[in-house]
């Protein structure tokens, strides 16, 4: 066991946790993954410094280090290692904007909602959107490459990254990128980091990029008897659009919701969609007939739109309130499969014959426009074998996506509980190229053990 004295006068006393019952809320993140251990210690550092010095005693003494945000993920890519150093950048919390430069520097431990108010106040945007935005970190969104809501017109995380302050595996603090909007000098290292999960480097900084605040959307609410027309109103969409927002709810997610929390849903509904449009001027009201006609061919059964901002919020928290309405009706597998957008049908086709098959509910919510989807495997623990049938459809359901051209994550990351499938989706070489870029970034393999690959 080694000495904690020395990385206690690193972080200071107070923000050294060893004591197993002040560890346990930093053990899991919101996958609730099986097979989270016990860390030897969790350490909280609040300056670059400081995390430079635990990854340097960690070195030192060969000790895994498992990064670790707000603990919103959803692929266990921060369920902590026995043995390892837990490292939390949750203090670690300030957000600069500069106006001039539209831009916002900002730590890791900043929430994606701290730094959308900040760049409100000088009349700016930070577009990327996942439904945790009130509780997600900027340094999981970059961990990740999060996604969100408005991906389908505005992009990922990656998209808004100028540039990064990254702690390697030997404590060496480099600065890639800064301010400047185009940059094409040398390797493309920054780009390399963001979606790495901790496995590269540990992202100490950020310099984002941020844009005009949009004008008000208008808000298109339209139901559908089946899955498969609102899926064909998706593909219609993309054809002819590019709204700034289009999710889809199947039945058992729009009745979990209602019950839940009652927001005026339509229960009968096979399928929601909501569909946002912010363009300015008279562009967002053609677009927003645009839609209201697509939907109808489609077969919509019902349309309601508002330009409302307050109202359109209103359907938006029923999308966003999917998932613990979800974890409400028993244990849960969460996927993130993707396709491109013309086989979002027959991905859906697909996840219903595998629910079929195995007896089990696999409910779907969905950025549909951009084909990325959220089937969520939902099991009870109690009944023998469901776990087991759970999983083999939670693999099913990967594997689906991959054969239609798609991907096992769109947002959520790879971590712990999808690794099985990465080969798959990546073929032999590639799986190989990534291990000796991790080789190369990590010698001794102590940054985040176990996630990815």
């Amino acid at each position: 066991m080694p000495d904690l004295d020395e990385l206690k006068s690193i972080v200071g006393e107070d923000f050294l946790l060893t004591d197993p019952d002040r560890m346990e809320s930093y053990r899991l993140d919101w996958s609730k993954g099986a097979g989270a251990g016990m860390p030897l210690a969790v350490a909280r550092p609040g300056t670059v410094t400081e995390v430079q010095g635990v990854v340097r005693w960690a070195s030192e003494h060969r000790i895994a280090i498992v990064p670790r945000g707000a603990g919103s993920g959803l692929s266990g890519g921060s369920l902590a290692v026995d043995g390892a150093i837990t490292l939390s950048l949750d203090r670690m919390r300030s957000v600069s904007i500069d106006p001039a430069t539209r831009v916002a520097v900002v730590e890791p431990g900043a929430l994606n909602a701290e730094v959308k108010r900040a760049a409100r106040e000088h009349q700016l945007h930070y577009p990327p959107d996942p439904s945790s935005y009130e509780i997600c970190s900027i340094g999981g969104n970059l961990a990740t490459n999060a996604g969100g809501l408005c991906c389908v017109k505005y992009g990922v995380t990656t998209d808004y990254v100028l540039g990064l302050d990254v702690v390697l595996a030997d404590g060496t603090l480099v600065r890639l990128g800064g301010q400047t909007i185009k940059d094409v000098a040398g390797l493309s290292l920054l780009k390399l980091f963001v979606g790495s999960e901790g496995t590269l480097g540990i992202i100490v900084g950020a310099t984002l990029r941020l844009i005009p605040a949009p004008a008000p959307a208008a808000t298109l609410v339209a139901s559908f008897p089946t899955v498969q027309a609102a899926a064909n109103a998706v593909v219609s969409l993309g054809s002819r659009l590019r709204p700034s927002l289009v999710e889809f709810m199947d039945n058992y997610a729009i009745n979990a919701v209602e019950d839940f929390r009652e927001m005026g849903l339509d229960r009968s509904a096979g399928a929601l969609l909501v569909v946002q449009c912010d363009s300015p001027g008279d562009a967002r009201a053609a677009e927003m007939l645009v839609v209201e006609q697509i939907c109808t061919t489609a077969g919509a059964s019902e349309v309601f739109s508002t330009t409302d901002p307050d109202e359109g919020e209103m359907f938006l928290a029923a999308r966003r309130a999917a998932l613990p309405a979800l974890e409400r009706k028993g244990s849960m597998l969460l996927e993130d499969v993707g396709v491109p957008v013309p086989r979002l049908p027959a991905l859906l086709d697909r996840i219903g014959a595998i629910s079929a098959e195995h007896g089990l509910p696999i409910p779907v919510v969905a950025h549909a426009g951009d084909g990325n989807t959220h089937p969520n495997v939902i099991y009870d623990p109690a009944q023998p074998g469901a776990l087991e049938r759970a999983e083999r459809a939670f693999a099913e359901v990967m594997q689906a996506a991959i054969e239609l051209g798609g991907t096992i994550t769109g947002e959520h990351g790879v971590g712990r509980l999808k690794k099985s499938a990465l080969a798959d989706q990546l073929g032999p070489e590639v799986t190989a190229l990534t291990r000796r870029i991790k080789s190369a970034l990590d010698p001794d393999g102590l940054l985040n053990p176990g996630a990815i690959l």
